[in-house]
């Protein structure tokens, strides 16, 4: 067991608490349900009342891990913990976020941009995921690897990874899996399921979306305004994953989705190749991420919107390029 005064105060309120609220953030990605699934189910495990929450919805992709149902957008407290897991900074909390009292508990996250906005912070950049950040420290804070624990943690690491395939992939995140596998996830399910299988609505997204690519200057972007939604009848608010479809494009140094939100909001998800930061493009309009990978959401009109993002980027390519 690790010796870190934190750690040990983690694991001390955690044990003591009775009633424990879990959050993830907005827009969630496999990572952000499966570390919120995963480290929910040890607690539960541990004797607490659990309560897990998401401002939006749990994308199609993820229904099948275990208690995915549970995940509620308005949580009713009160709670003597709070804990927040994969979430860069306190706005991505989203409207769960703002209805708390106070400041969480206890943070756990791997985003370079996290200023560290909880009692106590684990954030570590080095970690392909958050839920091999907690897969990591489990033991420590006294929690169990059960394995309905492990399938949630494997989707998260796989997923972030796209199936160990980036370069944030690291020995370490590999061993990991390996002790998620020994404890009873299923490789080849989680795979299939959060990576490969997708509803027919959200193919027929993918469709609208690359029917709006374009590519230019080494970028290549696809919108999906508000009719490509309610023409595929997709019912999630994300990009149901297009943005690695983009990737693809060998062309391309950078992929881009503009994806037009209800709330006059255009939501952007940034993917790049080893060299060209996408962080320090997305901290430029108030979000952030990782090097190879980064999000925000700016307020205006898609056409406007893309028109800024697109030459802010354009500069993060060429600057790349002097290097």
């Amino acid at each position: 067991m690790t010796t870190n005064p934190d750690l040990d105060a983690a694991r001390a309120s955690i044990a003591g608490a009775r009633r424990v609220l879990g959050i993830t953030h907005i827009n969630p990605d496999g990572d952000a349900i499966g570390s919120l699934l995963g480290f929910g189910l040890a607690v539960r495990a541990a004797g607490k009342e659990v309560v897990m929450a998401c401002a939006d919805p749990v994308p199609d992709m993820f229904q099948f891990l275990p208690s995915a149902n549970e995940i509620t957008y308005k949580p009713q407290g009160p709670f003597d913990l709070v804990v927040v897991l994969d979430v860069s900074d306190a706005p991505r909390m989203g409207s769960v976020g703002a209805a708390l009292e106070r400041p969480p508990d206890i943070l756990f996250d791997h985003h370079v941009t996290n200023p560290g906005f909880a009692r106590l912070n684990f954030i570590d950049v080095a970690a392909a995921s958050t839920a091999e950040l907690v897969t990591e420290l489990l033991p420590d804070l006294g929690l169990q690897l059960s394995e309905p624990v492990a399938e949630c943690l494997l989707t998260g690491l796989v997923s972030d990874t796209l199936g160990f395939r980036t370069s944030s992939t690291t020995p370490k995140s590999l061993a990991l899996a390996q002790q998620l596998m020994d404890a009873g996830a299923i490789l080849h399910r989680v795979y299939d399921n959060s990576l490969y299988k997708r509803s027919y609505s959200a193919v027929r997204l993918w469709a609208e979306g690359l029917s709006r690519m374009e590519m230019k200057y080494r970028m290549v972007w696809a919108r999906l305004p508000l009719e490509a939604r309610r023409a595929s009848g997709y019912q999630g608010f994300g990009d149901a994953d297009l943005i690695n479809v983009l990737t693809s494009v060998r062309e391309a140094d950078v992929a881009l989705i503009f994806v037009e939100r209800q709330d006059g909001k255009v939501k952007i998800s940034w993917r790049s190749v080893p060299g060209v930061n996408v962080a320090e493009v997305a901290a430029q309009f108030g979000g952030g991420g990782h090097a190879a990978a980064a999000g925000a959401e700016i307020a205006g009109s898609m056409d406007e919107v893309e028109a800024r993002v697109l030459a802010a980027t354009r500069l993060a390519i060429k600057a790349a390029s002097t290097v």
